[in-house]
C-alpha cells in the first residue's frame, strides 16, 4: 500500500536531476524503503508542499488512478 494512497499521478512526468553527496542518498533511500515508498514520491510531496507554502498555484494534468 502506498503512503500516498489519494493522489493521482501526473502525467507526462519530466524529469528533474539533482546532487547530493551519495551517504545522503542512501540515507534517504534506505529510510524510503523502510516507509515502503519511493524516493521519488518523497520527492515529489516536498515540491508540492513547498509550492504550497509559497503560494504558487500551479494546474497539473491528471490521469485516472489503476484501481
Amino acid at each position: 500500500m502506498s503512503a500516498t494512497p489519494n493522489v493521482r499521478m501526473e502525467d507526462k512526468p519530466a524529469r528533474l536531476t539533482i546532487l547530493i553527496d551519495a551517504e545522503k542518498k542512501k540515507a534517504f533511500e534506505e529510510l524510503c524503503a523502510s516507509q515502503d515508498i519511493t524516493a521519488s514520491q518523497v520527492v515529489r510531496q516536498l515540491i508540492r508542499e513547498y509550492l504550497a507554502q509559497h503560494g504558487v498555484e500551479y494546474q497539473p494534468s491528471l490521469r485516472p488512478r489503476l484501481e
